[in-house]
């Protein structure tokens, strides 16, 4: 509807599982959005260790292989088939170099997105200050947080309401990596291309 929010919520996504779907639907619903871009990052520069500024400032998590941002935004794709009321936003897999989230905030400005959330999860906001511009950013979007464990704060933020599911994408990994099963942790149409890609393995 004119006028209303748009929601960010970004990521690697390797792989997108159903914990990122029930966030995008809760935030959706709770402030209002129009839509959910859900956005892959092209170059998670605080995962790959890729030599910029804010890594070499600040302690990063140790780097590790990432998969190519193009199987990602198709796992994203594949994952949110059927409801309009989430996109996959290509725009960080199309742009070249490390994916700062306020470039991406500046962009979406330029094209007239007078109000934009920005869903972080608890462990994001608390590597906020090590990103690019964190000032800049909490000018131009307003950051909401989910707390990804009981406890975990919000860092001052809006909290996004929602179950608390304990799914997360380096478990999904694991758990291919073991053989083991993550059918209902990953949507269907997500299992069936991991399969078939042999991803994780």
């Amino acid at each position: 509807m004119p006028g209303s929010p748009i929601a960010i919520l970004g990521g690697t996504f390797d792989p997108p599982h159903l914990g990122h779907l029930v966030l995008a639907e809760c935030a959706r619903w709770q402030f209002g959005c129009a839509r959910v871009l859900l956005m892959p990052a092209g170059d998670p520069y605080r995962k790959t260790g890729t030599d910029t500024a804010e890594n070499r400032r600040a302690s990063a998590p140790a780097p590790r292989q990432v998969t190519p941002a193009a199987t990602r935004l198709e796992m994203v794709r594949l994952a949110i088939a059927g409801n309009p009321g989430l996109v996959a936003d290509a725009r960080e897999v199309q742009r070249p170099g490390p994916s700062y989230t306020v470039d991406t905030l500046e962009e979406l400005r330029r094209e007239g997105h007078a109000e934009i959330i920005l869903v972080l999860g608890s462990d994001s906001v608390s590597d906020l200050p090590n990103w690019r511009e964190p000032e800049r950013i909490a000018l131009l979007a307003r950051i909401v947080v989910v707390e990804k464990e009981p406890g975990a704060g919000t860092g001052g933020f809006e909290r996004v309401e929602m179950p608390l599911l304990r799914v997360s994408s380096t478990e999904v990994r694991a758990r291919v990596a073991a053989g083991k099963p993550i059918r209902y942790l990953v949507p269907e149409a997500v299992r069936q291309f991991i399969e078939r890609e042999r991803l994780y393995r």
